[in-house]
This record gives structure tokens, sequence and C-alpha cells, in this order.
């Protein structure tokens, strides 16, 4: 099979090849949708944008779609989550907002996947700076979560049946300073990678000059035309998103087991079998604890290219983790 006649994105582009070597059938049946068959012998199985498959229930992306119904179900099973609220309107989160001036906090949508439309407010956000946050999340779900800030650095776990199979460490969007070069400039300069494209079908996504990072520039008092000290970091976004443009650094064999196990415990909870799960940790070298961890989302659909294609790190090949939970089995292929 010819791949490179299709647009795929990068997660179902290694799954298809993957089959391919393990002598399994692959039809791509809608190449927009990212829809494919697999088929070896009598076993057919469908696959939607690598990780929608037949071993997770229909109710179980319902339920992490759902950020709100997620912490419910997370807390009843004594696992931390960031408190929080849920509003449905500007007019109601403004009558919210004097429960939150003076705190770092996470505005997002109550549905919402890949990091849109989430914003971070730090301590000395004005009330402008919390309507245009709660504007923007509004646009991506009529619901929106006003949750605290969790400290720590953020991972990502990639668990499939019941395994921890990668983790990575997100940073957000950035450029870094040479002294000369706007911070528009550097962006363009950093999207120039030919690993850096948009929809997926890169291992890394451009980093965008939209709303978001001009209002998160303008929070630490910068513009897109400023110039950057040597070496300067500047970051873009708050979350941390590869989808964002952020970078990723492979730590699969630097967090302990107590931590991969409530990452197992998490998303057992939930039903689910494929799960990317983000986990704030203070400090992977303490015992977890409520003041050392909390796990801010679940994502049903997760990318799972980000592990083969870390910004530094090794390819942990999770695609054949992915045929293997489905019943195609390197051994009995």
């Amino acid at each position: 099979m010819d791949l490179s006649k299709y647009k795929l994105e990068l997660s179902t582009k290694i799954v298809i090849e993957e089959a391919l070597r393990r002598n399994i059938k692959v039809e791509i049946l809608d190449e927009q949708g990212q829809f494919i068959r697999l088929r070896k012998g009598d076993k057919v199985e469908y696959i939607k944008q690598a990780t929608k498959t037949s071993i997770d229930s229909y109710v179980v992306p319902l339920i992490m779609e759902n950020k709100e119904v997620t912490k419910i179900i997370l807390r009843e099973h004594g696992i931390n989550v960031p408190g929080g609220i849920s509003v449905s309107s500007e007019q109601e989160a403004i009558v919210k907002w004097s429960n939150y001036k003076g705190q770092d906090i996470v505005v997002k949508p109550k549905s919402t996947n890949f990091g849109e439309g989430v914003q971070i407010l730090k301590a000395n956000h004005t009330l402008e700076d919390y309507k245009v946050a709660i504007e923007q999340a509004l646009t991506f779900d009529s619901s929106v979560m006003i949750e605290e800030f969790v400290t720590g650095k953020e991972y990502r776990f990639l668990v499939i049946a019941d395994e921890v199979v990668a983790i990575l460490h997100r940073i957000p969007a950035n450029v870094i300073g040479d002294g000369v070069s706007t911070i528009e400039e550097l962006i363009r300069a950093k999207n120039d990678d030919p690993l850096r494209g948009t929809g997926h079908v890169t291992p890394f996504e451009k980093i965008q000059l939209g709303a978001i990072e001009r209002e998160n520039l303008r929070m630490q008092g910068k513009t897109a035309s400023d110039v950057p000290e040597q070496g300067q970091i500047i970051y873009l976004r708050e979350n941390s998103n590869v989808s964002t443009g952020g970078d990723s650094i492979d730590f699969t064999d630097d967090i302990p087991t107590e931590y991969k196990e409530i990452a197992i415990k998490a998303v057992k909870a939930v039903g689910a079998k494929m799960c990317g799960l983000d986990m704030m940790i203070d400090d992977i070298n303490a015992k977890p604890s409520p003041d050392n961890y909390s796990i801010i989302e679940l994502n049903f659909n997760p990318a799972i290219y980000l592990h083969n294609f870390p910004y530094k790190g090794i390819n942990r090949q999770v695609e054949k983790k992915v045929l293997d939970a489905i019943g195609f089995s390197e051994s009995n292929c």
C-alpha cells in the first residue's frame, strides 16, 4: 500500500504501517475521517483516528469528553483532581470572579480535547483578562469550567489495556531569543522545521500566533514585535499540548511505579482501555500525596504519534500496543 497517496494523520499512518508489517490487510474506508478496516483471516476490526476502537464502549468517550463528570468519577475513586466550578454564561462567570480574584486559575470548555480553548490565568489577572478567557472558552462549548491551577510539571500518560505504555513531559509552545529577531520572526523560523506542520500529519504542530498567544504575550508585558534577549525563553501558551505547538520529552522510564498505578486506576475508573491522561506532579521523586499530584484531564482520543516522535527521547512504538490490544498481537500474525 502506497500511503503517500493519502492524507493521513501521523497516528493513523503509524498504525497502518505496523498492521502491514504484521501482514494484516488494511482498507482506508474514509480518508478524511481517518477511518480504516483491518482484516486478518476471519478477524475484522475498525479503527477511527488510531485510538477509537471496539475495546472502548460508546459511553466511555462521552464520560471523558465531559470534564465535570470525569472529575466526579475520579474523586469517588480517591484520585486527586483540581477543585472548581462550571458556568454557562459570561454573566454567571463574572458573578463568580470574586472567588478567584488573586488566584492562579484555569479556564476551559467543559467538553473539549487537544487543549482547545484552554487558558491559564495568573494570580494578577484582571476582570478583563478573565472575561476574555471565558469568552474564548465559550466559543468551544456552552459550558465553561473554572478550576484552581495545580502546580508542578505536566506529564501525559498513555494507557492502553491497563498498562502505561509511554509518558511525556510536555512544554508549552515557546521560542528562544537570539537578541536580533522579533518574537514573530522566531515563531516563523521555528515553524520552518519540516517536522512541524498542521493537522497532526507531522511529529510537531506549528506554533500559532492567534488571539490566545497574543493575549498570553500581553499578560507578560510583551508583543509579537518585541526582540527577546539571547537565550531568553518566551512562552506563547500556558497549556502544554503538543497540538498547540508544544514540545515533548520522554519520561517513560523516569516516572515511579506509584504514579503509573494511579494513572491505571483513573483510566479503569471511567472504564477506558485507550486513554491519554494528563497529570501534574510537583516532584516525581516524592511519594504520591494530595499535595504532590493531581489529574487534570483524561483524553478519549489521544494522539499516539507524540510518543514515537518526542522532541527529546526514544520512539516508544506505541502502535504495537494498539494492535495488540484489539487482538492483532504479533504472535498471532
